[in-house]
Parts: structure tokens; sequence; C-alpha cells
């Protein structure tokens, strides 16, 4: 039988039933889970984690909770206290929670595409809906509470979602109209650098940005903006333009700082020798800083007056400090051309005086191009021998004809041009013109020997004395008909000729190997024969028969 005491116990045990709502007394707070007297004949089990503030559960707190289970494997009643706030929440949260309201709440949790954000009941915060930005590390966020603005109900699956990144871009607009309104161009803001590009930086005026523009940053050259900034930073800007209809604000940072350029003609008047450091060295020269804000440029050919420098860089370095003479100014540009070989004396000022017309000299060839050679005479001081130049009778088509690089070789100064740095020589000018005085050398009817010294398709040359060449027609190579003059002449080889034309303004002689053994007569005819032919057909006479001779084909 039931003992008084044990019969009092039973009565006041409540009825409950299994998703009721009923209070409970903590009895017991363990690490993960907390017991809980509903008044029903065993104890109910609540999860820890389901409390907001697992730390203000204290034995003896009532507690709303919902019961999930009256009884599980051990006996136990299964309880949940956030399943009850949010059943007995819901309404309420539903009727402050218009879509479009605002509620604040705590964040419980990361889960996948965002956060469980507890207000009053569990919500989904999506990431994109965080921050204007979304940030990369959610679990940061975890355990703060902040305001938000209700997105989304859905009554039937009991689910809100929420957006904090709208009532911060809202925030935000309302400070861009404020500050656009009271903003003004010379206001000096502070702002924190958001993003660099290229060319230049966003900075955030504390709900405004504002586009900070490279050639504002500094009165000096700047490659980029990450030379001066870094995301994150704090400065003072000051407003340039606002442009409220678009929200566009411009900001400068050189403009705290008075122009060094105003008054550049009085710190570095031309002709000054002044002192820097080399800060970029570019394929056409090198910017010299002079000051802070002030760059010079020397270009490359203001290097040196007598070595040709292909780059900057064979002669400077980055950081290098040079000294320079300032040889021109530009403020509109914000220019100043500087010369490092003004540094010297120019040897090119003496050179007319040194090296007059008419001068032999002497000096090692340094270069060949196809139209002459440059000789050097002295250190930095070249002349060039044009091919024209070489041989008053052989027609030369490349120096290499005549010459190497490394030769040491005699010619005589035709001109001297100080202005372009340049001297003109000549090799042939050393001896006389043999053609000056051609009939003392050769006459019509003359027997000569010669070597053969190349063959064409229309005749022969013929290498005489006094480097002159004679041209054997191949009608004036034998007495029977010669289809190729291959098949009967060789590059070298010995021959006796008669001079049967002399043109004394073409510069040309007419060969006749079958004439070696003419009479006189028999010349005269042949001359005759030579001078009816047609142009095409008297390559003695013909036009470009020694002006191209690398331009014929060779004989087959």
């Amino acid at each position: 039988m039931l003992t008084m005491e044990e019969a009092l116990k039973q009565s006041h045990k409540q009825i409950v039933a299994q998703g009721e709502i009923v209070k409970g007394t903590v009895i017991e707070v363990r690490p993960k889970e907390v017991l809980v007297d509903i008044g029903y004949k065993s104890e109910g089990i609540v999860p820890l984690s389901e409390f907001l503030e697992p730390a203000s559960v204290l034995v003896g707190s009532q507690i709303d909770v919902l019961i999930e289970k009256l009884e599980n494997k051990e006996g136990t009643v299964v309880l949940s206290h956030e399943k009850a706030e949010f059943k007995k929440n819901w309404e309420r949260i539903l009727t402050i929670c218009n879509e479009g309201g605002r509620v604040s709440g705590k964040v419980k949790a990361v889960v996948k595409g965002g956060l469980i954000v507890n207000v009053g009941v569990e919500a989904f915060l999506p990431s994109s809906q965080l921050d204007v930005i979304t940030p990369k590390n959610l679990q940061s966020f975890v355990g703060n509470t902040y305001e938000f603005k209700v997105v989304k109900i859905n009554q039937e699956r009991q689910n809100i979602v929420l957006s904090r990144r709208e009532l911060i871009e809202a925030e935000r607009s309302e400070k861009r109209a404020a500050l656009l309104a009271e903003m003004v161009p010379g206001d000096i803001r502070k702002g924190t650098v958001k993003n660099i590009t290229d060319f230049g930086a966003f900075i955030d005026l504390n709900g405004l940005d504002g586009l900070l523009h490279i050639t504002d940053m500094s009165w000096g050259r700047l490659g980029h903006p990450s030379e001066i900034l870094k995301v994150g930073q704090e400065l003072d800007v000051v407003v340039l333009d606002v442009n409220k209809e678009k929200e566009r604000v411009s900001l400068g940072l050189k403009q705290k700082l008075a122009n060094p350029w105003d008054q550049i003609e009085t710190k570095f008047p031309i002709g000054t020798k002044v002192k820097g450091k080399v800060v970029s060295l570019v394929p056409y020269g090198a910017f010299v800083q002079l000051e802070p804000g002030v760059e010079g440029l020397v270009h490359v050919t203001e290097l040196s007056w007598t070595k040709r420098i292909a780059k900057p860089s064979d002669v400077l370095k980055q950081d290098q400090e040079i000294e320079a003479v300032v040889l021109g100014i530009n403020r509109e540009e914000q220019k100043i051309s500087l010369g490092i070989r003004q540094l010297e004396s120019n040897p090119w000022d003496g050179a007319a005086a040194k090296y007059t017309v008419g001068t032999k000299v002497k000096g090692q060839v340094r270069n060949l191009t196809s139209y002459g050679a440059f000789v050097e005479l002295e250190e930095g001081i070249d002349g060039m021998v044009h091919v024209s130049d070489m041989s008053w009778t052989r027609k030369i088509n490349h120096p290499s004809e005549m010459m190497k690089k490394g030769d040491v070789v005699e010619a005589t100064v035709l001109e001297v041009d100080r202005a372009n740095q340049r001297i003109a020589l000549g090799m042939k000018q050393l001896g006389t013109d043999p053609w000056a005085n051609i009939e003392t050398i050769y006459k019509v009817g003359d027997l000569v020997q010669g070597k053969v010294t190349k063959l064409a398709s229309f005749g022969a040359f013929v290498g005489l004395q006094h480097e002159i060449d004679g041209l054997v027609h191949i009608s004036q190579i034998s007495e029977e008909r010669v289809d190729k003059i291959k098949n009967v002449l060789k590059p070298g080889q010995e021959v006796s000729a008669r001079v049967v034309k002399i043109d004394r303004n073409e510069r040309r002689i007419g060969l006749s190997i079958k004439a070696a053994s003419y009479t006189d007569e028999q010349i005269k005819e042949e001359q005759k024969i030579l001078d009816a032919l047609k142009p095409g057909e008297d390559l003695v006479a013909l036009q470009h028969a020694f002006d191209a001779l690398d331009d014929v084909k060779t004989a087959e």
C-alpha cells in the first residue's frame, strides 16, 4: 500500500502529452544537457546547446519546454527548449517580422551557404546578404548580435530569410546623400583605401566612395598606385570635384602639398649643374629625381658626345646618384630635359679645325654597312667612306669588296659636318682619276692584256692596268657564234684583246678578243659595226653595264 506521503506526491504529477509546451524546473546542469522536472513521473532532458546563453541556465530556474517524447529507451522524457520558444514565438515573430521589417538577432552557427541566426526563432542569413562585400570568414560572425531586415517568410516551412546587407546599403545610401549634399571641392576628408587599380584607388569616405586617380597622387612620376598606397590604409584626401547627379567624387592627394613645379625655372635654371637619383630606366632614356615630385629626363642621345649608346642601362643603374646639366624646362607639361655629356667638352667642337678638307688620315675600320665603311679617327670620332668614294674605276657594290672590319686604311677628309657630327672620307681621292687622262693610257686600236674578272650573259669583263675594267661583248669573243660565255671564257683567264671603243663620259672601254689579230682597217670596220648596234645589243655602250655588275645574271 502507498504511504500518505507517496500518495500526495503522486497526486501532484501533471498529466502531460507529447507536443505540449509546459513549464519545467531546472534540477541539474550537466556538461552537455540540462535535467528538467516537468511534474511528470520522470525528469526530462534538454540539450545545453539549445540555450542562447548556456551560462545563464541555473538550477531552480523555470523554463518553457516542448515535450518531444514522453519516454525514450532510458525511460527519460525528451524535451526541447528551443522548439518551445519557436512554437511560442512564431506568431509573435510573424507579427514583428513582416517582410521588410527589422529584427535583432544573434548569429548561432555557420551552415552551407550562410548563417543561422536566432531572432526568437531560427532564421537563415545567406552569406551574400551578410555585408556589401561577401566575407571570406563566416565563423568570425558567430556569437555576435546584429540588426537584420526580413526579406522572406515561408509560413508552410516555417523559415525566415534575413539580410544584413540591405540595411548596410540603406545606411550607406543615406550617408552618401548626406555627404554629397555637404561636400564641396577643397574639403579635406578622412578616408580608407578600399580598392587599388592600375589607374587609381577607390577611397571609402565613410559611406561614399571617391576616386583618387594616379595622376593626383603625387607631383612626381608614379608607376602604380600600390607604390604609395595599400588596401585598408587611412589617409586625408582633398575633394577635387563633386558630381551629385552621378554620385561621383574626384579626390586628390598631391594637392595637399605645394606644386614643386610652380617655381621650377628659379630652382633649376637652364645650364645649371644638378644632382639626382636615377629612378627609372627606359629604352629612350633615364628619369632622374631632382627632388620629391620633380624628375628630369636624360635622353639616350644626351649620355655621351662620342659613344653610341644603345640603351641607358648600358651606362646607368637604378638608384644611381648622378650629375647632369639642365637643358630645357616645360613647366606646363612638367618636363625637364637633362644632359650628362654636357659635363664634358664636345670633341666635335674642334673637329673642323683638326680635320680640314683635304687632310690625309689613317684609322681602323670599325663597322661595314651596305653603303660604306666607318673608320675610327680617334676615340668617339668616326669618318665614313661611301662606296662611291672607294675607287675611281671599280663599281663597288659593298665595302667588303675593298676591306674588312679591323683593317687600317688611309683616306682623305672630304667634308666635316659638326652639326650632325659627321666626317666624310674618300679613299679614291688619295690617287688621281685615271679617266681624267684616259687618252694617255689607252687608245682605240691598242692591244692589251688582262684577266677575265666577271662573266655575264652579254659578255665578259676584263681587268686592265690602273684598275680599269673593259667589256668584251659576246659578239667580240670569236669569229664563230658564241651561245654561252662560259663555254669559251672563265674567270681568271688571261686574254689578249684590242681596244675598240673608249667612252670617257660614260667611263667605259670596249674590247674585242677576236680583233686582237685584226689590221687597222679591220678594226675600223669592226668599230663601225659596234657603233651601229642597238643600245640593247651594244653592251659596251649599255647604260647599266658598269652600273650594276652585281645585278646581272651570271651566264650559266
